[in-house]
């Protein structure tokens, strides 16, 4: 995610002959080897709900130690992506992808204040190898921006999470193709309404500031009638109705982004 302050031609790069063999290659029935039952299991145990802006908080020092996540890993590296069809198994397979290997930069990279320390002068931590996915390297750039992003859903925003503060809280449970409908709306639903990091609404002064998300990806909501159409939609009747009604009016900013990690617990 390191493009959230990169302009927009360099997040649109030409795909990579890798991914574009990752994806391809997503053709026969079925899912993928990924432990899907680990991971609900190990997002029930390993993270926590809380009032904060956060969200959802990781409990990092106790994945470092639990015998389950290795297992994890090697499931998701063991994936057989010929059995991943469908749109929405492709969907659910690679934001769970790219939020399981955050977490593992994370936890192996153990830094003190923000995933960003992870990376270096010359290679930042989203272009560093992340895993090996049936047999061909990833890293979480190239889930983003060449294989989620192409699929032309502006919602998956809401459900990648870079390990930080003012990312969308990490959902408690797996993406699934047969539910992904419903994540997407309860993921956006409470980001958005979040005004310290989602949506703040200032009626008096007709101003509405959203998360700098929406400022770095404005054009993967060009489909949906542009970003301020697009939050209207997932925001309470009145305040959606309100915004709606001042859609060509309204003052818009934008919020700070807080890289804090989502970390439950000490380093």
């Amino acid at each position: 995610m390191n493009a959230r302050w990169r302009n927009d031609a360099a997040r649109t790069a030409p795909v990579v002959a890798t991914v574009v063999a990752l994806v391809v290659g997503m053709g026969a029935q079925g899912a993928s080897a990924t432990d899907v039952d680990l991971y609900a299991s190990t997002l029930e145990q390993y993270t926590r709900d809380v009032a904060e802006t956060v969200g959802t908080r990781v409990d990092y020092p106790g994945l470092r130690v639990a015998a389950g996540w290795p297992k994890l890993i090697q499931s998701l590296r063991g994936s057989d992506l010929s059995r991943v069809r469908s749109t929405a198994q492709k969907k659910a397979f690679w934001i769970n992808a790219y939020n399981i290997l955050a977490i593992d930069r994370v936890v192996h990279g153990a830094p003190k204040n923000s995933i960003r320390e992870l990376g270096s002068l010359f290679q930042s931590v989203w272009k560093q190898p992340a895993a090996m996915i049936d047999g061909l390297p990833v890293t979480l750039d190239q889930i983003e921006h060449e294989i989620l992003r192409p699929m032309g859903d502006p919602r998956i925003h809401a459900a990648i999470v870079c390990a930080s503060t003012s990312c969308p809280s990490l959902l408690r449970e797996p993406w699934t193709a047969e539910r992904l409908e419903d994540q997407f709306d309860r993921s956006l639903r409470r980001w958005l309404a979040d005004p310290r990091k989602g949506v703040s609404i200032d009626r008096p002064s007709n101003t509405v500031r959203l998360s700098r998300i929406f400022q770095w990806f404005a054009g993967d909501f060009d489909s949906s009638g542009g970003v301020v159409r697009f939050v209207a939609g997932y925001l309470t009747e009145s305040d959606g109705d309100w915004l709606r009604a001042h859609i060509d009016t309204v003052n818009v900013g934008y919020l700070g982004y807080d890289w804090t990690l989502n970390r439950l617990g000490s380093p």
